[in-house]
């Protein structure tokens, strides 16, 4: 069995944060150059793009050298650049960090801030921030939190430890507590457990509930409820399914607050309008540490505003 090339180091520092992007030539293709493959795989970048950055000298290889227009291809070539950043509005909320030590940082995001960049989010990502603010560039994310989602992420310090933390996601050996604020009703009988299977189709902006073998399970319990108004609730999900607490939550007939996607997709406020944020909160995060072996366990301080300010959520401000 053919062992796989091992990735040489980027020759290219961060920008703002932000990795550059790394490209391997295919073992097999019909390009002639590097150029002629690049130009291909990167066809949704603008007219004449590829072309620019070879010029330029942006495209280098392994050792750091820019890489010509006219360089033969060579399967399994490492090439490295650096995309351009995307105009991004500046998420106007702090990125609180709960704790640090040598192997782990766990923040308390603000909604609207993206974990990792992905999309039309690359720099002002909770990622790209602490990368800069902390100056660790090796920093890496142990799981995701929904971009709309606040409360509680665990990140990385050391590259190989990374794994070790990322399991304990994966086997489901992190304690995780969500708060949500969502209208109150009185003939819906909490706590109960809700089990479905639940589906999320690349290029489709909902997740869906279909027949099947349940891959989606959550704990809901109803903890506060104020007369006249929304209920506080208390959701603990077992499993980690795109959009499940959101599409649970729906499903049970009080939608979370704040949510542009469940019941109705809307188009939601213009670029930049941050009045009425998901009403979801990750509250907990509890686990043992699988390289000290320390039992951690973080509570995000953050309050709803639909809950902590009922009065200025309704007025949109």
């Amino acid at each position: 069995m053919r062992r796989r090339t091992p990735v040489p180091p980027a020759p290219l520092p961060q920008r703002r944060g932000v990795d550059p992007v790394r490209v391997r030539l295919p073992a097999e293709g019909p390009w002639a150059t590097v150029r002629e493959h690049l130009v291909e795989r990167l066809s949704g970048a603008a007219p004449g793009a590829v072309e620019e950055m070879f010029a330029a000298g942006r495209i280098v290889a392994a050792d750091g050298r820019a890489v010509p227009p006219d360089a033969p291809y060579r399967p399994g070539m490492f090439v490295w650049f650096h995309r351009e950043l995307p105009l991004e509005t500046p998420v106007p909320f702090p990125l609180v960090v709960v704790h640090r030590d040598e192997h782990i940082v766990v923040v308390d995001k603000p909604h609207f801030l993206a974990t990792t960049p992905r999309g039309s989010h690359v720099a002002e990502t909770a990622l790209a921030r602490l990368r800069r603010d902390l100056d660790l560039p090796a920093l890496g994310a142990a799981h995701r939190l929904d971009r709309l989602t606040a409360g509680l992420v665990l990140f990385t310090v050391r590259p190989e430890e990374r794994g070790a933390y990322q399991t304990l996601f994966r086997d489901r050996r992190v304690h995780k507590e969500y708060e949500a604020v969502a209208p109150y009703d009185p003939g819906l009988a909490l706590p109960r457990t809700v089990r479905s299977r639940i589906v999320k189709e690349r290029g489709v902006l909902t997740a869906q509930e279909v027949a099947g073998e349940p891959n989606a399970v959550t704990d809901v319990e109803r903890a506060e409820h104020r007369p006249g108004g929304p209920a506080r609730y208390r959701l603990t999900p077992r499993t980690g399914q795109t959009h499940q607490l959101r599409v649970h939550m729906n499903a049970l007939g009080v939608p979370i607050l704040g949510d542009p996607l469940y019941p109705v997709v809307t188009a939601g406020g213009p670029a930049g309008d941050f009045r009425r944020p998901l009403q979801l909160l990750a509250r907990v995060l509890e686990f043992t540490d699988p390289i000290t072996g320390a039992e951690h366990r973080f509570r995000s301080g953050r309050e709803l505003r639909a809950w902590s300010d009922p009065t200025a959520w309704s007025a949109g401000r």
